[in-house]
């Protein structure tokens, strides 16, 4: 996975190394400086690798300003999460694997993973959470303000709409197209009919919002026929906007009790995500104990 991942940063990141062309781009020692061309932001950004996945220490502010960056740019890219049923499937599910090699960044979307690494003496903390509800307020006024095209794709049918008419309620000059996601992934005619459906929208900013990890499956199947755009994994972003799931109080993720609150909501659904996934990642959290890099490169 890291393999992809460093040869999808060097081409998006353009980098050109003065002399020796054999020369690794990390040869400080030669004085040669790879320089990215695309982002300075996530060039900054640390990279930290926990349970055994990499995370980058990103605030809800640097999220914004990599996504303007993209749109202003015409660049496409990926804006994904971890969490850790994420960490769980992630290890189960070669998509899964691929749409993280994919991806430009991984916001940290757990305060106990923040805490884990916090234990740890990793370079992130909670200003580091960086999940929809925690900046859509920021995006949706950042949204408006620069006349982007978003379109959501998610939910059951007219869910999403009535998320949308939400958002408008707020924000009322946001340019907003959804459609629901309630299609056969495995079905070419159906699938083809919704890409095409997102590709005439031509959005700057894609949602994808279907739950783990059947959003990000669609994402790693047809990102590179999406044309210029930033999409984000979103989960049940719209389903909050429209009031069909209960918002958690932004409090509870500062505390680390988000999963609490939405466990209190849905128990039928969530028990097996937060009382028996979370054992798989003991083998992770050991080899944190023993040593393994905490760091982890762009290039």
């Amino acid at each position: 996975m890291q393999n992809a991942r460093n040869a999808n940063w060097r081409h998006k990141l353009g980098l050109t190394i003065s002399g020796n062309a054999g020369l690794n781009a990390t040869d400080h020692n030669s004085g040669m400086i790879a320089q990215p061309s695309l982002s300075p932001i996530l060039w900054q950004t640390p990279r930290v690798r926990l349970l055994g996945a990499d995370v980058d220490a990103v605030t809800a502010e640097a999220v914004m300003a990599f996504t303007a960056e993209c749109v202003s740019a015409g660049e496409r890219a990926i804006v994904a999460n971890h969490n850790l049923h994420s960490l769980y499937l992630v290890r189960r599910d070669p998509e899964m694997a691929a749409f993280y090699a994919m991806a430009d960044l991984v916001e940290a979307d757990s305060t106990p993973l923040i805490a884990w690494g916090k234990l740890l003496g990793r370079a992130i903390g909670r200003e580091h959470r960086a999940t929809y509800l925690d900046w859509r307020e920021l995006f949706w006024r950042t949204a408006s303000e620069q006349n982007w095209r978003v379109f959501y794709l998610g939910g059951a049918p007219g869910v999403a709409a009535r998320g949308a008419d939400a958002i408008r309620k707020r924000w009322p000059s946001v340019q907003i197209e959804v459609r629901d996601g309630y299609f056969d992934m495995d079905d070419p005619v159906a699938d083809q009919g919704v890409l095409e459906e997102v590709q005439a929208a031509r959005p700057d900013v894609l949602f994808v919002g279907m739950g783990m990890p059947r959003q990000e499956r669609w994402i790693a199947r047809h990102h590179r026929r999406l044309g210029p755009c930033v999409t984000f994994s979103v989960g049940a972003a719209f389903d909050y906007e429209a009031g069909a799931v209960p918002t958690p109080p932004r409090w509870t993720g500062r505390i680390g009790l988000e999963w609490l609150y939405r466990f209190a909501t849905e128990p039928k659904r969530l028990f097996t995500r937060y009382f028996i996934e979370p054992w798989s990642l003991i083998g992770p959290a050991l080899g944190d104990l023993a040593g393994l890099p905490s760091l982890t490169s762009r290039l």
